[in-house]
């Protein structure tokens, strides 16, 4: 198949994944066109299946906003037409879809039938595209796809709960190439980060009020009261300069290391000793699915879909959201007990490999196939 994935380029969840995603299907023999602002951050064009196009917008005086969706419809029809592409991927209701489906009536004024698949993972649909100024067009994008994927069954129940769909959604979980985190590194190497008695503490995002930075660090310093431990903030983001300075308040910025976005997330994982997630909203979690692919326990909030991919007293523990003295308890219970840890990180790596991408791949495919029938 020739396909189209439309995507952010950005280091979020959902770009990682439609990479990988693209890079998957390309050693599966399919050819694939990435088609976005810029070159996603995980894509490496090494492969003879792999091609990006850059959608650019031109600036006009006109327009107070520069109309991304108008450039990207356009750009759509007409890589389409150029390289004879059978299916647009794009992942994001808004704007992705919305573009998507004005490129799909384009087309087909000239004769060309091709099917949309949208992948819905999260902000498109818990935050942004239920705001009143935007539901109406999350809605009908979602309602005109050809085939909708959805990276939860909690973000599916959201979805049929906040909109009126009327197609059937499909829940096709995110994955991950286990083989990338092999847990690979030298002692010297985590010596730049830590001594040796230290624990080191990871989290990752893109640091917005939605993650709870507060109550990352706050677990931190309860743990490092108990034992010498580092915190490694990976991600760059809004909540930054105030946890730095939430850091020099408590008194610890010297044992947390702001590192900003990284393309060592494997690396920085596989000296990890725990890893925290206490996000209010969480359609999946894929950076708790990457820390246990490092046989990592991970800590972290009972929101959204996290407890499909954290299983509760295996690969870490669950809490309500906000719920620091729990959250600390059970970080500090795995870290003082190496039996306990050691079992903790042989679950996690042992259920990471229900996400792996040689079984979640087909799974596209299998959608691919249904909607090219259907058209």
């Amino acid at each position: 198949m020739k396909i189209a994935i439309v995507c952010y380029p950005t280091f979020g969840g959902s770009g990682v994944v439609a990479t990988e995603l693209g890079i998957a299907l390309a050693e599966h023999g399919h050819e694939i066109h990435f088609i976005t602002y810029k070159q996603p951050v995980r894509l490496q064009l090494l492969h003879s299946n792999v091609h990006f196009h850059e959608v650019t917008v031109p600036k006009y005086p006109l327009f107070h906003y520069q109309p991304y969706e108008l450039a990207l419809s356009s750009k759509l029809v007409d890589m389409v037409k150029l390289h004879k592409i059978e299916l647009l991927h794009v992942h994001y209701a808004i704007p992705h879809a919305y573009a998507g489906y004005m490129a799909k009536k384009m087309l087909e004024e000239e004769g060309i039938k091709i099917p949309m698949v949208t992948t819905l993972h999260g902000t498109d649909i818990t935050l942004v595209g239920n705001h009143p100024f935007y539901k109406p067009a999350v809605t009908f994008s979602i309602n005109n796809s050809d085939a909708v994927t959805s990276v939860s069954e909690s973000l599916k129940e959201d979805t049929l709960r906040l909109f009126n769909i009327k197609k059937e959604i499909h829940v096709v979980p995110n994955f991950i190439d286990i083989d990338k985190y092999n847990g690979s590194y030298s002692e010297k190497e985590r010596d730049i980060i830590a001594n040796k008695d230290e624990k080191i503490i990871t989290h990752i995002s893109n640091l917005r009020k939605v993650k709870r930075i507060d109550t990352v660090i706050e677990v931190f310093n309860r743990i490092q009261k108990k034992m010498p431990a580092k915190l490694i903030m990976v991600g760059e983001g809004p909540e930054k300069k105030p946890a730095e300075k939430l850091c020099r308040e408590k008194g610890i910025s010297e044992k947390v290391l702001f590192v900003g976005n990284s393309h060592e997330v494997d690396k920085i994982l596989c000296f990890s000793d725990l890893f925290i997630l206490p996000s209010e909203h969480e359609s999946f979690g894929l950076v708790a699915l990457e820390a246990m692919a490092c046989g990592v326990p991970v800590i972290s909030s009972n929101a959204g879909g996290l407890p499909e991919v954290n299983i509760q007293g295996k690969s870490g523990f669950l809490s309500d959201v906000g719920d620091v003295d729990e959250m600390s308890k059970n970080a500090i219970t795995i870290l003082e007990c190496p039996k306990m840890h050691a079992k903790f990180k042989k679950e996690a790596r042992k259920i990471s490999k229900n996400f792996e991408t040689k079984s979640v791949v087909p799974l596209y495919e299998k959608v691919y196939q249904n909607a090219l029938k259907n058209v």
